[in-house]
Protein backbone atom coordinates (compact mmCIF):
# COMPACT_ATOMS: atom_id res chain seq x y z
CA UNK A 1 0.00 0.00 0.00
CA UNK A 2 1.44 3.69 -1.09
CA UNK A 3 0.39 6.96 0.53
CA UNK A 4 -0.11 9.68 -1.70
CA UNK A 5 -1.18 13.13 -2.38
CA UNK A 6 -3.56 13.24 -5.21
CA UNK A 7 -3.50 16.48 -5.76
CA UNK A 8 -0.08 17.57 -5.82
CA UNK A 9 1.95 16.74 -3.12
CA UNK A 10 4.50 14.41 -2.41
CA UNK A 11 4.53 10.93 -1.79
CA UNK A 12 4.43 10.78 2.35
CA UNK A 13 5.89 6.57 2.60
CA UNK A 14 5.27 3.69 0.89
CA UNK A 15 4.71 -0.17 2.51
CA UNK A 16 5.50 -2.92 0.71
CA UNK A 17 2.08 -5.18 0.83
CA UNK A 18 2.39 -9.09 1.31
CA UNK A 19 2.50 -11.30 -1.98
CA UNK A 20 -1.04 -12.40 -1.84
CA UNK A 21 -2.19 -8.87 -1.40
CA UNK A 22 -3.65 -6.60 -4.06
CA UNK A 23 -1.65 -3.46 -4.38
CA UNK A 24 -3.35 -0.34 -3.40
CA UNK A 25 -2.68 3.33 -3.02
CA UNK A 26 -4.35 5.55 -0.29
CA UNK A 27 -4.59 9.02 -1.83
CA UNK A 28 -5.54 12.02 -0.57
CA UNK A 29 -8.38 12.43 -2.95
CA UNK A 30 -10.74 15.50 -1.71
CA UNK A 31 -9.72 18.76 -0.19
CA UNK A 32 -11.54 19.59 2.74
CA UNK A 33 -12.83 22.78 1.51
CA UNK A 34 -14.57 20.73 -1.27
CA UNK A 35 -15.90 18.22 1.10
CA UNK A 36 -17.14 20.68 3.44
CA UNK A 37 -18.58 22.60 0.54
CA UNK A 38 -20.51 19.15 -0.89
CA UNK A 39 -21.86 18.59 2.41
CA UNK A 40 -23.80 22.05 2.46
CA UNK A 41 -24.84 22.08 -1.19
CA UNK A 42 -26.19 18.29 -0.29
CA UNK A 43 -28.19 19.74 2.89
CA UNK A 44 -29.07 23.10 0.88
CA UNK A 45 -30.61 20.78 -2.04
CA UNK A 46 -32.57 18.83 0.70
CA UNK A 47 -34.03 21.79 2.37
CA UNK A 48 -35.00 23.38 -1.01
CA UNK A 49 -36.60 20.25 -1.85
CA UNK A 50 -39.14 19.53 0.72
CA UNK A 51 -39.64 23.82 0.99
CA UNK A 52 -39.86 23.81 -2.64
CA UNK A 53 -42.65 21.26 -2.57
CA UNK A 54 -44.44 23.35 0.14
CA UNK A 55 -44.91 25.94 -2.05
CA UNK A 56 -45.94 24.11 -4.90
CA UNK A 57 -48.63 22.52 -2.70
CA UNK A 58 -49.93 26.55 -2.60
CA UNK A 59 -50.82 25.58 -6.49
CA UNK A 60 -50.10 22.12 -7.54
CA UNK A 61 -50.50 22.55 -11.56
CA UNK A 62 -48.03 23.82 -14.06
CA UNK A 63 -48.21 25.70 -17.41
CA UNK A 64 -46.00 27.30 -20.55
CA UNK A 65 -46.61 30.98 -21.14
CA UNK A 66 -46.81 33.82 -18.60
CA UNK A 67 -50.51 33.09 -16.88
CA UNK A 68 -51.97 30.43 -15.36
CA UNK A 69 -54.55 29.13 -17.92
CA UNK A 70 -56.87 27.06 -14.93
CA UNK A 71 -58.59 24.94 -17.25
CA UNK A 72 -55.11 23.77 -19.64
CA UNK A 73 -52.46 23.07 -16.78
CA UNK A 74 -49.72 19.82 -18.70
CA UNK A 75 -49.44 18.73 -14.72
CA UNK A 76 -51.64 18.84 -12.82
CA UNK A 77 -51.87 16.72 -9.00
CA UNK A 78 -54.93 16.78 -6.74
CA UNK A 79 -58.26 14.95 -6.01
CA UNK A 80 -61.37 14.44 -6.82
CA UNK A 81 -64.83 12.20 -6.08
CA UNK A 82 -65.21 9.30 -8.96
CA UNK A 83 -68.31 7.97 -10.48
CA UNK A 84 -69.22 6.30 -6.71
CA UNK A 85 -68.24 9.62 -4.71
CA UNK A 86 -65.08 8.27 -3.50
CA UNK A 87 -62.63 11.23 -3.13
CA UNK A 88 -59.16 9.88 -5.32
CA UNK A 89 -55.65 11.77 -5.75
CA UNK A 90 -54.50 11.81 -9.62
CA UNK A 91 -51.72 12.99 -11.18
CA UNK A 92 -52.56 14.09 -14.35
CA UNK A 93 -49.92 14.31 -17.16
CA UNK A 94 -51.34 16.18 -20.62
CA UNK A 95 -54.38 13.74 -21.40
CA UNK A 96 -52.96 11.16 -19.00
CA UNK A 97 -54.24 10.56 -15.29
CA UNK A 98 -53.18 7.70 -12.84
CA UNK A 99 -54.84 7.36 -9.50
CA UNK A 100 -52.23 8.23 -7.06
CA UNK A 101 -54.09 8.00 -3.71
CA UNK A 102 -52.20 7.35 -0.57
CA UNK A 103 -49.20 8.97 -2.17
CA UNK A 104 -50.45 12.10 -4.34
CA UNK A 105 -53.48 14.26 -4.49
CA UNK A 106 -54.52 12.52 -1.70
CA UNK A 107 -52.83 10.52 1.31
CA UNK A 108 -53.08 10.33 5.35
CA UNK A 109 -52.11 13.82 7.31
CA UNK A 110 -50.15 14.16 10.61
CA UNK A 111 -53.94 13.21 11.98
CA UNK A 112 -54.10 10.01 10.24
CA UNK A 113 -56.89 11.45 8.53
CA UNK A 114 -57.58 11.79 4.72
CA UNK A 115 -55.35 15.01 3.49
CA UNK A 116 -56.06 16.23 0.05
CA UNK A 117 -52.47 17.93 -0.52
CA UNK A 118 -50.46 17.29 -3.56
CA UNK A 119 -47.41 15.97 -1.89
CA UNK A 120 -48.18 14.18 1.59
CA UNK A 121 -46.97 16.25 4.80
CA UNK A 122 -44.25 13.94 5.84
CA UNK A 123 -42.16 15.24 2.85
CA UNK A 124 -42.73 18.89 3.32
CA UNK A 125 -41.00 21.63 5.33
CA UNK A 126 -43.04 22.35 7.30
CA UNK A 127 -44.78 19.46 7.44
CA UNK A 128 -48.02 21.82 7.93
CA UNK A 129 -49.64 23.87 5.33
CA UNK A 130 -47.85 27.12 5.21
CA UNK A 131 -46.66 28.76 1.89
CA UNK A 132 -45.02 31.75 3.75
CA UNK A 133 -43.14 29.35 5.70
CA UNK A 134 -42.26 27.35 3.26
CA UNK A 135 -40.76 30.45 0.94
CA UNK A 136 -38.99 31.80 4.16
CA UNK A 137 -37.29 27.79 4.73
CA UNK A 138 -36.73 27.85 0.53
CA UNK A 139 -35.38 31.69 0.64
CA UNK A 140 -32.91 31.36 3.43
CA UNK A 141 -31.10 27.83 1.87
CA UNK A 142 -30.93 29.16 -1.60
CA UNK A 143 -28.68 31.88 0.09
CA UNK A 144 -26.83 28.61 1.54
CA UNK A 145 -26.55 27.05 -1.61
CA UNK A 146 -25.11 30.25 -3.23
CA UNK A 147 -22.52 29.95 -0.72
CA UNK A 148 -21.86 26.40 -0.84
CA UNK A 149 -21.46 26.42 -4.69
CA UNK A 150 -19.30 29.82 -4.35
CA UNK A 151 -16.89 28.32 -2.29
CA UNK A 152 -16.78 25.01 -4.23
CA UNK A 153 -15.83 26.21 -7.83
CA UNK A 154 -13.39 28.93 -6.01
CA UNK A 155 -11.90 25.75 -4.13
CA UNK A 156 -12.02 23.58 -7.63
CA UNK A 157 -10.87 26.78 -9.62
CA UNK A 158 -7.71 27.26 -7.17
CA UNK A 159 -6.48 23.34 -7.40
CA UNK A 160 -7.61 23.09 -10.99
CA UNK A 161 -9.93 20.10 -10.47
CA UNK A 162 -12.09 20.75 -12.85
CA UNK A 163 -9.92 20.91 -15.80
CA UNK A 164 -7.59 17.81 -14.32
CA UNK A 165 -10.89 15.75 -13.18
CA UNK A 166 -13.61 16.55 -15.14
CA UNK A 167 -13.18 17.59 -18.45
CA UNK A 168 -13.23 14.36 -20.80
CA UNK A 169 -10.11 13.27 -22.94
CA UNK A 170 -9.83 12.47 -26.14
CA UNK A 171 -9.31 8.90 -24.66
CA UNK A 172 -12.63 8.91 -22.77
CA UNK A 173 -14.62 9.90 -25.72
CA UNK A 174 -13.16 7.00 -27.78
CA UNK A 175 -14.49 4.76 -24.63
CA UNK A 176 -17.73 5.96 -24.31
CA UNK A 177 -19.75 3.08 -25.63
CA UNK A 178 -17.83 0.42 -23.70
CA UNK A 179 -18.68 2.96 -20.39
CA UNK A 180 -21.86 2.82 -21.28
CA UNK A 181 -22.30 -0.78 -22.43
CA UNK A 182 -20.64 -1.60 -18.81
CA UNK A 183 -22.93 0.86 -16.49
CA UNK A 184 -25.94 -1.41 -18.07
CA UNK A 185 -24.44 -4.54 -17.05
CA UNK A 186 -23.84 -2.65 -13.88
CA UNK A 187 -20.13 -2.97 -14.00
CA UNK A 188 -18.53 0.04 -11.87
CA UNK A 189 -14.93 0.20 -10.99
CA UNK A 190 -14.10 -0.23 -7.53
CA UNK A 191 -11.58 1.80 -6.20
CA UNK A 192 -10.24 3.94 -9.68
CA UNK A 193 -8.45 6.48 -9.66
CA UNK A 194 -9.78 8.83 -12.02
CA UNK A 195 -13.96 9.45 -13.01
CA UNK A 196 -14.83 7.68 -16.04
CA UNK A 197 -16.47 9.50 -18.90
CA UNK A 198 -20.48 8.48 -17.66
CA UNK A 199 -19.29 10.27 -14.45
CA UNK A 200 -17.90 13.39 -15.91
CA UNK A 201 -20.65 14.27 -18.09
CA UNK A 202 -23.08 13.72 -15.39
CA UNK A 203 -21.09 16.19 -13.23
CA UNK A 204 -20.75 18.32 -15.92
CA UNK A 205 -24.11 18.54 -16.66
CA UNK A 206 -25.07 19.02 -13.57
CA UNK A 207 -22.58 22.22 -12.94
CA UNK A 208 -23.24 23.98 -15.89
CA UNK A 209 -26.65 22.85 -17.03
CA UNK A 210 -28.87 21.96 -14.39
CA UNK A 211 -28.10 23.79 -11.31
CA UNK A 212 -27.72 27.21 -13.37
CA UNK A 213 -31.22 26.19 -15.23
CA UNK A 214 -33.04 25.97 -11.16
CA UNK A 215 -30.98 28.88 -9.79
CA UNK A 216 -31.66 31.38 -12.67
CA UNK A 217 -35.61 30.10 -12.76
CA UNK A 218 -35.81 30.67 -9.25
CA UNK A 219 -34.50 34.20 -9.99
CA UNK A 220 -37.03 34.85 -12.48
CA UNK A 221 -39.71 34.17 -10.12
CA UNK A 222 -38.71 36.55 -7.47
CA UNK A 223 -40.54 40.10 -7.86
CA UNK A 224 -37.47 42.22 -6.70
CA UNK A 225 -35.11 40.17 -9.10
CA UNK A 226 -38.24 40.69 -12.14
CA UNK A 227 -37.87 44.36 -11.54
CA UNK A 228 -34.08 44.86 -12.06
CA UNK A 229 -33.91 42.39 -14.35
CA UNK A 230 -37.27 41.66 -16.44
CA UNK A 231 -34.90 39.92 -19.39
CA UNK A 232 -34.60 36.74 -17.67
CA UNK A 233 -38.43 36.36 -17.28
CA UNK A 234 -38.74 36.94 -20.78
CA UNK A 235 -36.04 34.67 -21.54
CA UNK A 236 -37.42 31.82 -20.15
CA UNK A 237 -40.76 32.04 -21.81
CA UNK A 238 -43.22 33.90 -19.37
CA UNK A 239 -43.67 33.05 -15.08
CA UNK A 240 -46.08 30.03 -15.84
CA UNK A 241 -42.53 28.62 -18.17
CA UNK A 242 -40.19 30.08 -15.69
CA UNK A 243 -41.92 28.20 -12.65
CA UNK A 244 -42.37 24.97 -15.11
CA UNK A 245 -38.85 24.59 -15.90
CA UNK A 246 -37.68 25.44 -12.10
CA UNK A 247 -40.08 22.12 -11.06
CA UNK A 248 -39.10 20.02 -13.34
CA UNK A 249 -34.74 21.28 -13.18
CA UNK A 250 -35.20 20.34 -10.01
CA UNK A 251 -36.75 16.98 -10.37
CA UNK A 252 -33.84 16.34 -12.80
CA UNK A 253 -31.20 17.26 -9.72
CA UNK A 254 -33.68 14.75 -7.34
CA UNK A 255 -32.93 12.32 -9.99
CA UNK A 256 -29.37 12.46 -10.86
CA UNK A 257 -28.91 12.30 -6.68
CA UNK A 258 -30.44 9.09 -7.00
CA UNK A 259 -27.93 7.73 -9.48
CA UNK A 260 -25.01 9.10 -8.05
CA UNK A 261 -26.04 7.39 -4.29
CA UNK A 262 -26.85 4.01 -6.77
CA UNK A 263 -23.37 4.42 -8.17
CA UNK A 264 -21.89 5.44 -4.30
CA UNK A 265 -23.46 2.05 -3.41
CA UNK A 266 -22.28 -0.21 -6.23
CA UNK A 267 -18.56 1.33 -6.22
CA UNK A 268 -17.87 0.51 -3.00
CA UNK A 269 -19.65 2.38 -0.41
CA UNK A 270 -16.91 2.37 2.53
CA UNK A 271 -14.28 3.37 0.01
CA UNK A 272 -16.69 6.28 -1.25
CA UNK A 273 -17.82 7.66 1.60
CA UNK A 274 -14.41 7.60 3.18
CA UNK A 275 -13.20 9.93 0.35
CA UNK A 276 -16.03 13.07 0.99
CA UNK A 277 -15.88 12.64 4.73
CA UNK A 278 -11.98 12.38 5.57
CA UNK A 279 -10.55 12.91 1.89
CA UNK A 280 -8.81 10.07 1.80
CA UNK A 281 -9.46 7.25 -0.84
CA UNK A 282 -8.38 3.49 -1.73
CA UNK A 283 -6.87 2.93 -5.08
CA UNK A 284 -6.22 -0.31 -6.75
CA UNK A 285 -3.18 -0.44 -8.87
CA UNK A 286 -2.86 -2.85 -11.62
CA UNK A 287 -0.78 -6.15 -10.34
CA UNK A 288 2.37 -5.50 -12.47
CA UNK A 289 2.86 -2.13 -12.07
CA UNK A 290 6.29 -1.85 -10.87
CA UNK A 291 6.77 1.96 -8.26
CA UNK A 292 10.38 3.09 -6.73
CA UNK A 293 7.94 2.56 -3.76
CA UNK A 294 8.05 -0.64 -3.50
CA UNK A 295 4.75 -1.97 -4.68
CA UNK A 296 4.28 -5.22 -6.23
CA UNK A 297 6.24 -6.07 -9.13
Amino acid sequence: MTLKFWDGGLSCFALKPSINSSPRELVYRIPLLVRMTHWLIAFALLVLLVSGLQIFNAHPSLYWGSASKFDRPFLDIGSAENASGEKRGYLRLGSRQWDTTGVLGLSKGGDGQADARAFPHWILLPSYQSLGDGRRWHFFFAWCLALGLGLYFVANFIRGRLRRDLLPTGRDVRGIGRSVLDHLKFRFSHGARHYNVLQKIAYLSVMFGLVPLVILTGLALSPGFDAAAPWLLILCGGRQSARSLHFLGTFALVLFVFVHVFHVIAAGPINEMRSIITGWFFVREPAEKTTEEGDLK
